[in-house]
């Protein structure tokens, strides 16, 4: 799966660049019997349905050249916006997510707890700093980053 992953970071990358969009995820994932490589892009001030269609037709037409098929079984393409609770995965995007309200989940609880969401407070290699709330109490929190399985941007309630 990493391999088709790799392929098609490459082929969209191009894409990607001349329209200046951001790549934010890429899957390639069977959901029943069915394959699905999904492209998640982004930019700044958010993505449209349109722009989503420009780049699955290009990528689309990239796929269908390639010489031997580097996916062999058939799969759907979806190409579209991370969505309001876009995941972090880049340095870069944790960065940009400093004083967003944010959610992690971990590979083992802390404190108890297997998730937290707060305010992203601070980012180094190592560690995440959240302003989370504990009933009435804010408290700050720093995690270690190799627990966090994985991180989000999240809706405040």
């Amino acid at each position: 799966m990493a391999n088709v992953v790799e392929i098609v970071t490459d082929l969209v990358t191009p894409i990607l660049e001349d329209y200046q969009f951001d790549l934010v995820d890429i899957e390639y994932v069977k959901e029943g019997k069915n394959w699905f490589l999904r492209v998640f892009i982004d930019k700044d001030g958010g993505i449209d349905i349109n722009e989503c269609a420009l780049v699955s037709e290009a990528l689309g037409e990239k796929l269908d050249t390639i010489e031997p098929d580097p996916i062999p079984q058939a799969y759907f393409l979806e190409v579209s916006s991370p969505g309001a609770e876009r995941p972090l995965k880049k340095e870069e995007d944790y960065v940009n997510a400093i004083d967003d309200y944010i959610n992690i989940s971990f590979y083992q609880a802390v404190e108890g707890e297997k998730q937290y969401q707060g305010f992203l407070k601070e980012v180094t290699p190592e560690t995440l700093t959240l302003l989370v709330k504990i009933k009435t109490q804010e408290k700050e929190m720093t995690f270690d980053r190799k627990n966090i399985a994985k991180a989000r941007l999240a809706i405040q309630f």
